[in-house]
């Protein structure tokens, strides 16, 4: 046998001087590694698996049988039973989980872990693996998936024996669902599959060092209310850790006690209801000008759940340049990662801000609430002035942003709506009108294409799983992004899945082309898919040779070789129709291929690397350059309490 790499050491291999075959442990059931493992599956009350075969995990499942306790849904390719497993695990709170073989199985696999992993998604991925006496020797379908993984997931097993299953399953569970959440990977060599081991449950976990820390410690809550009741610009900038901590009561109660704004991440959309006056909307790169706006000028940022990501901050020194700082996350490692704060306080987000309430309350009735009514003058001149808005079509083509917005409008209340990457995904989260917590799913650390189809279908699974399918399930998708995993399609439809599909067709990658056109001089290399083109909006078709349409894909006749409905739209009343007929049916995927305009723009605007400053709201317009206050306000409002605590550079550059 070939010594383990130090990476796999430490997480399954025999010590050197046992022999890895010899059984000393005889209390329980007598059985195969593989058995226990479908066993072990069923015990932590897994209900859904996702998952591919293949040579290397086959003990495995053929120990899946129609009386296995949990449902098998079979995809078409590895990464997609990942996504999957993740968009699983966002609509239910649930670990997601996914079986796959070994070699090219695993690391078909792994932008799916690296995803979740980004994301903080608990999910527990389950690989095959050559046998203990082939590992190092480069062994038909090997790959050192462990150290492959090791910087991408939260936690790595390498399991060589069959007796250890049981235990490496709780543990990974555990480790999935506990502290941050995450990807954890279990590589099952073939050896640990196929020999005995005598099964017990439940089983105690062996992990030294691994106690997240959910409560704040010491002064932290006090000196974070005394902020709070110095701040007249509070903000509350609430990420994804959040929404992962169920914490949307919480962020209400904390932004309805204090007064202060809320701004959200990407994952974090619908952590409260957008109709909620205190929601900002999203922040950064294409957030909301009230929201990029208000932290820029705050006197306190209450960071949540959140990571100061690039895609928030912008330039990392200019962000929020007025502001101290509060910082809550599980994740101690987050805390000072980017930015210093103020008041560190590490702990579940829920947690501390059920403890943090009522501390604030006791200051509040010693000292009584700062007034923030020009705070939100300043707040509200901004929303007013510059709403989210786009400019029409001029190709006689659909408006992407006109669709959103009806299909937000049209949809069930309780609908989960999932995306891909790119500018519909943008689009998405600035027209949909998010009411309730868990109804997005979105690749956004990672920025996965092909993310939305698969996590659509396991989205939809959960909620058949969970609410009886009473959540219905819109995938908005690009056709770019769509045609990553379009093969998931067959998944859909023979896993029963009523999948939605708004595909916004504008026939090229539309994100790299708005980046071509603002920053590399409207060169289009490589962008155009010629997957819509064809047709105008009076929808003839434009011939080829003179005797063929260009259509690659023909999006409806794809869907229709899967066995779903497809159905194009090329004008509004079109859209309205297709949107109508769609919700309409729920014993198969249908397809929406909406014709729209390729050179919409997502505004607003911050340039990689610019302070959120410099935001475009739209071309030529730039509200906050400068310092410059919010409509509506002006040197009174310096005067009572909205800008008076600029920095001195700041103040200096004013005169």
């Amino acid at each position: 046998m070939a010594l383990p790499t130090p990476l796999q050491a430490f997480s399954g291999v025999p010590k050197i001087n046992a022999a890895p075959d010899k059984q000393t442990i005889v209390d329980g059931e007598k059985m195969t590694g593989a058995q226990a493992l479908v066993r072990s599956l069923e015990d932590l009350g897994v209900e859904d698996v996702f998952g591919i075969p293949g040579g290397a995990i086959l003990p495995v499942y053929h120990e899946i049988k129609d009386n296995t306790k949990f449902r098998f849904v079979l995809m078409r390719h590895e990464q997609a039973a990942g996504h999957a497993a993740e968009g699983y695990a966002l609509a239910t709170g649930k670990v997601g989980v996914c079986i796959v073989t070994s070699g090219p199985g695993a690391t078909n696999v792994v932008t799916a872990i690296a995803d979740a992993n980004m994301d903080s998604v608990p999910m527990v991925v389950i690989t095959g693996q050559v046998g203990v006496q082939a590992i190092g020797t480069d062994a038909f379908q090997e790959a050192d998936i462990v150290g492959i993984t090791y910087p991408v997931s939260k936690h790595s097993f390498l399991v060589t024996r069959a007796q250890d299953i049981p235990r490496v399953l709780s543990e990974a569970y555990y480790i999935a669902n506990t502290g941050r959440p995450g990807p954890v990977v279990v590589d099952l060599t073939k050896t640990a599959q196929t020999g005995d081991m005598y099964y017990s449950w439940p089983q105690r976990m062996i992990l030294p060092g691994y106690n997240p820390t959910t409560k704040a410690h010491g002064r932290v809550l006090s000196d974070a209310a005394k902020l709070f009741s110095q701040s007249y610009r509070p903000v509350l900038y609430v990420g994804g850790g959040a929404a992962r901590s169920n914490a949307g009561a919480q962020v209400k109660a904390l932004a309805d006690l204090t007064g202060a704004p809320v701004v959200t991440t990407l994952p974090a959309r619908g952590i409260i209801p957008d109709s909620d006056p205190k929601n900002l909307g999203m922040l950064g790169m294409h957030g909301t000008i009230a929201a990029t706006g208000a932290v820029q000028r705050a006197d306190l940022l209450v960071a949540i759940g959140a990571r100061f990501d690039d895609r928030v901050t912008g330039k990392l020194d200019a962000f929020a340049p007025t502001a101290r700082v509060i910082h809550i996350d599980i994740d101690p490692a987050e805390i000072g990662k980017n930015r210093q704060p103020d008041v560190p306080i590490v702990g579940d987000a829920a947690t501390v801000l059920d403890d943090l309430i009522p501390e604030i309350q006791r200051t509040q009735a010693i000292q009584g609430k700062p007034n923030l009514a020009p705070w939100w003058k300043a707040i509200d001149g901004w929303r007013e002035e510059y709403p989210m808005t786009w400019d029409e079509p001029t190709d006689g083509s659909m408006a992407p942003q006109w669709v959103i917005k009806k299909l937000s409008e049209m949809a069930d209340p309780s609908t989960i709506w999932v995306t891909g990457v790119g500018q519909h995904q943008m689009w998405a989260s600035q027209f949909i009108d998010f009411e309730n917590q868990h109804a997005w799913i979105s690749s956004g650390g990672l920025g996965t294409m092909g993310y939305g189809l698969p996590a659509a279908i396991g989205a939809s699974v959960g909620s058949a799983r969970e609410f009886e399918g009473k959540k219905p399930v819109w995938l908005i998708d690009g056709d770019g992004s769509f045609q990553m995993t379009s093969e998931e399609l067959a998944a859909a439809f023979l896993d029963h899945a009523p999948v939605k599909i708004a595909i916004l067709n504008n026939s090229v990658y539309g994100m790299v082309r708005q980046w071509q056109t603002l920053f590399y001089e409207h060169h289009y290399s490589q962008t155009n898919l010629l997957d819509g083109e064809a047709h105008g909006a009076d929808g003839e078709a434009a011939l080829v040779d003179g005797d063929a349409p260009l259509e690659v894909p023909d999006f409806i006749k794809l869907a229709e070789a899967y066995g779903c409905v497809g159905i194009r739209a090329f004008t509004e009343e079109e859209a309205i129709a297709a949107i109508e007929k769609a919700n309409q049916i729920n014993d198969r995927p249908v397809l929406i291929d909406f014709r729209v305009w390729k050179d919409a723009m997502v505004w607003p605007m911050v340039a990689a690397g610019a302070s959120n400053d410099e935001v475009t709201y739209k071309p030529g317009i730039k509200p906050l350059t400068g310092g410059t206050p919010a409509p509506g306000t002006g040197p009174d409002e310096h005067a009572t309490g909205v800008f008076e605590h600029e920095t001195a550079a700041a103040a200096a550059s004013e005169h």
